[in-house]
């Protein structure tokens, strides 16, 4: 079952009330372009169910996050992304902005690396 959040951009996303470049979604992930890059790659990979930080995780997330990180293997598969980075902000202290959990990958020429 997924559990949105009215006033979340995220979940706005996913209900398709807001347009998003979306590279990738099946029923319980999404994957969209941040409209702030980093980086000439940064997607944003987002489970359709709400929760709000790392912290929050529960026993019943496993399946959930499990497949998060698949899903990332398989778009950079997909995109014939062979190296990147992927961040997860835990806190607005650590970053994050957006308060529902999502992994940010990052590919090319990150924070104007070499």
């Amino acid at each position: 079952m997924i559990t949105l959040k009215k006033d979340c951009i995220f979940c706005k996303i996913i209900n398709k009330e807001i347009n998003s470049e979306i590279i990738f979604e099946d029923e319980k992930i999404i994957v969209f372009k941040d409209i702030y890059p980093r980086a000439p790659i940064h997607w944003l990979i987002v489970p359709k169910k709400h929760i709000e930080t790392h912290m929050q995780l529960t026993d019943e997330d496993k399946e959930i996050m499990g497949h998060l990180h698949l899903v990332t293997k398989k778009v950079a598969e997909q995109n014939n992304i062979n190296h990147y980075k992927l961040i997860m902000n835990c806190g607005y202290e650590a970053g994050q902005r957006v308060f529902h959990i999502h992994l940010h990958l990052l590919s090319g020429n990150i924070f104007g690396e070499a």
